[in-house]
């Protein structure tokens, strides 16, 4: 099999991070599409993924030389309810690649089969939902939104279960990482502050290197992912993106989109705006993604006080005025973001104003 240079740094940290499981085989994969602009990317050959060996591998039925699949441990809030263990149900990280610009990015096969988190789940992915992930995840990426990339989709050959049967696929996912607030949530909830420090540790050498010389580099940390999240959620509002599930377990401490379920584009400008069937009251709405964002980063902030310091009132003020940026970071980057849509190319007092008797206007024709 032509090697993939796997270097697994996740599946080096202690076995509780993870679970360590391999996927479980289909019947009769068939290669739906290749994103070659991305293996070439990843310095992946897309003649080899097309061919037998490269597609046994995409469909889970065989495990690339250097790979190391597991599926990763993480807790979460869903619609504001605590669940002390998720983790990865259908999704199986194979393991790392360096890409052609020195970035580590994951690969993971999402619908690749029941892992020890899936919760009596079978652990597949039907076709549909492959295929929206696919379209929507490259289509931000297009729109220059951090966003996990869609290497390829795959039928398996088998049907799955829902409402109906339906077609199974698998989904080979890359991102900057997988790593979630929920996953720092996950060793708060058990106060396992040995593996809070090693996973706080693992995020600034993978993502926030720039914070590993401050003073208190975890303080420094959480300032990091407030401010990416505060970009991310600014370049969604600018866009009419509704993410559907802003639950804690689906937002990426690398500032990445990720995890795409009932997402969409907004047609008509209304922020009341729900694409969630489940969401029956609006939490995830179009505008209440900014609050929302807040909230989430708060639980972070939460998680992380045994790292800000020894004394809990000092930890909850570092933690605070952390996550008290968000707001000013975030209507920094909205409002820049409309400036550049509406062509203002100098900045007013009134550009604000000008903004929102634009979106009234747009809420109300």
């Amino acid at each position: 099999m032509t090697a993939i240079p796997f270097d697994n740094s996740y599946a080096r940290l202690p076995e509780r991070f993870y679970a360590s499981v391999g996927p479980t085989a289909v019947a009769a994969p068939r290669l739906v599409r290749l994103n070659e602009a991305l293996a070439l990317q990843l310095g992946l050959d897309p003649h080899w993924l097309k061919g037998p060996e490269g597609l046994a591998m995409l469909a889970g039925n065989s495990v690339a030389e250097g790979a190391t699949p597991i599926a990763t441990a993480y807790a979460g809030h869903q619609f504001g309810g605590f669940s002390p263990q998720l983790g990865d149900g259908r999704a199986i990280l194979l393991g790392e690649v360096v890409d052609r610009d020195g970035l580590r990015r994951d690969i993971q096969l999402k619908g690749a089969g029941p892992t020890p988190f899936s919760r009596r789940g079978d652990g597949r992915a039907a076709l549909g939902p492959v295929l929206r992930e696919y379209i929507v995840s490259e289509a931000m990426a297009a729109l220059g939104v951090p966003t996990t990339r869609a290497l390829a989709a795959v039928l398996t050959g088998e049907a799955v279960r829902r409402e109906t049967l339906l077609p199974g696929a698998i989904l080979a996912r890359v991102a900057a990482s997988h790593i979630r607030i929920g996953t720092f949530q996950f060793f708060a909830a058990r106060r396992d502050a040995e593996a809070l420090r090693l996973l706080a540790d693992h995020v600034i050498a993978r993502h926030y290197p720039e914070v590993a010389g401050r003073e208190a580099p975890h303080l420094a940390l959480l300032e990091a992912v407030v401010a990416a999240q505060a970009d991310l959620v600014a370049r969604w509002m600018l866009i009419g993106f509704i993410h559907g599930v802003m639950n804690t377990d689906n937002m990426s401490i690398a500032g990445e989109t990720i995890d795409y379920g009932p997402c969409a584009f907004m047609d008509g400008y209304d922020p009341a705006t729900v694409f969630s069937s489940i969401d029956e009251h609006g939490r995830y709405a179009y505008g209440n993604q900014p609050p929302i964002a807040l909230w989430n980063l708060t639980r972070l902030a939460e998680a992380m006080l045994p790292l800000l310091a020894e004394n809990q009132d000092e930890a909850v003020a570092l933690a605070q005025s952390a996550v008290n940026r968000f707001n000013e970071q975030f209507q920094s980057a909205l409002v820049a973001g409309f400036r550049r849509k509406l062509g203002l190319v100098t900045e007013q007092p009134d550009d604000v104003l000008l903004i929102k008797e634009l979106l009234d206007a747009m809420q109300r024709a």
